[in-house]
């Protein structure tokens, strides 16, 4: 083993990073060694307010109790065989992964963006062998502003011009429309289209919530045109919106689903695939699959953390201390915050580029003791734990008052 020379590995954790990793982040200042519920410790002992809970993926607090007991008593039993045969714990996982979402079936993944993968293949397979679309022809509508991962595939039908950048050519198959427009959506639909992709909140684009009624106005049109509804709702599932899918807000059930991150439990990636019956059958033996996608480990701990979700009335909470959350949000009207906007525990609060950054406005939320991470510079997100009570939230909001008055006034 070769030692790079003249780089100390007593260096700081932020110098070794910078040094060995490659620069595709941009993390605030801080080490973390520890977490426990909505709380995590720095290096040095300082304690912070998690508002972020990594995209959502730690939806259930960190180390929840229970979820760490699954976690360690399946991996001393079993963490992994492939699929190549059958375990006892991905049956349970799946039918109770079916039963709370009331989908049909369910293909079990690792990350998000593996899910949208496959909801793609799925969709375009449908299309050529239920709804009859001429081979290598099948079109994909998304909404603008979409995020959905971080593969090829994705990027591809990405409309930010830094994730497209230097990473063609893409796969065509993909047309675009505004979102939150339920016109241009069916002015967008052929012959060839077989699936409409949406996020029934956008997350990444600055948490923007369609107009009421969008939903179920697509839903209405994918039946009528005959193409398939999917809802990524990858960060928005689970809880996060203040119902266990946040298309239950306009009682739309899709044609197909996708889940990760919260589905993990904060622990590891487990991400699925849902779909009606008709949808997930033109899978057959060797169309799809992955080596860790469901393995023991990964069900255990999914299964548990829909039982948590449940009995801890985790959504209903999210609804709740979400309506506390913006209230006190609306109520600082500092002249710094353009919008505040978001359902459940998913608010992004627009800064106004006159006073700094959101990137600015979340380095003095961490000298305050709170963390979370801006998106495209212009908006702070506040995603807690869904786990958290008014007084964290109260902390976070009067923190965001106390950097905002530090910025002074616009110029």
């Amino acid at each position: 083993m070769t030692i790079h020379p003249g780089f100390p590995l007593s260096a700081s954790p932020i110098a070794l990073e910078e040094h060995y990793g490659a620069a595709n982040y941009a993390p605030l200042p801080v080490v973390l060694t520890r977490g426990e519920g909505v709380y995590l410790w720095g290096q040095d002992g300082r304690r912070y307010l998690d508002m972020m809970s990594a995209y959502s993926a730690v939806s259930f607090g960190h180390g929840h109790p229970r979820l760490v007991e699954a976690l360690v008593a399946q991996a001393r039993q079993l963490a992994v065989t492939s699929r190549a045969f059958h375990t006892d714990r991905l049956g349970p996982f799946l039918e109770r992964l079916c039963r709370l979402t009331g989908m049909d079936r369910a293909l079990p993944m690792n990350t998000g963006a593996e899910a949208v993968e496959t909801a793609l293949k799925a969709a375009r397979k449908w299309g050529y062998t239920v709804k009859g679309i001429a081979e290598g022809h099948a079109q994909i509508i998304v909404a603008a502003n979409n995020f959905a991962g971080r593969t090829t595939t994705i990027v591809g039908f990405s409309s930010e011009a830094q994730y497209r950048s230097g990473f063609g050519p893409f796969a065509p198959g993909f047309v675009t429309v505004p979102y939150g427009d339920a016109a241009a959506l069916e002015a967008a639909i052929t012959d060839d289209t077989c699936a409409f992709l949406v996020e029934p909140v956008q997350g990444e684009a600055g948490i923007v919530v369609p107009p009421v009624g969008y939903l179920k106005a697509v839903r209405e049109i994918c039946t009528r045109r005959g193409i398939l509804m999917i809802c990524d709702e990858v960060q928005t599932g689970l809880g996060r919106t203040g119902r266990v899918l946040a298309c239950d807000h306009e009682g739309v059930r899709p044609d197909g689903l996708t889940l990760g991150k919260a589905l993990g439990g904060g622990l590891l990636p487990v991400s699925a695939f849902l779909a009606r019956e008709e949808v997930m059958a033109v899978f057959t033996p060797g169309d799809h699959g992955s080596t860790f996608g469901g393995n023991p480990l990964a069900a255990a701990v999914g299964d548990t953390a829909l039982q948590v979700l449940v009995e801890e009335k985790l959504s209903e909470r999210a609804a709740e201390q979400g309506a506390v959350l913006l209230e006190r949000l609306h109520a600082l009207r500092h002249p710094a915050i353009r919008d505040v906007r978001g359902k459940g525990l998913l608010v992004g609060v627009e800064i106004d580029p006159g006073f700094a950054s959101a990137r600015t406005v979340c380095e003095g939320l961490m000298q305050e003791g709170v963390l979370s991470k801006d998106t495209h510079g212009t908006v702070v997100r506040f995603a807690p734990p869904l786990v958290i009570g008014a007084r964290e939230i109260g902390d976070a909001v009067a923190a965001l008052g106390r950097a905002l008055e530090r910025l002074g006034k616009a110029p």
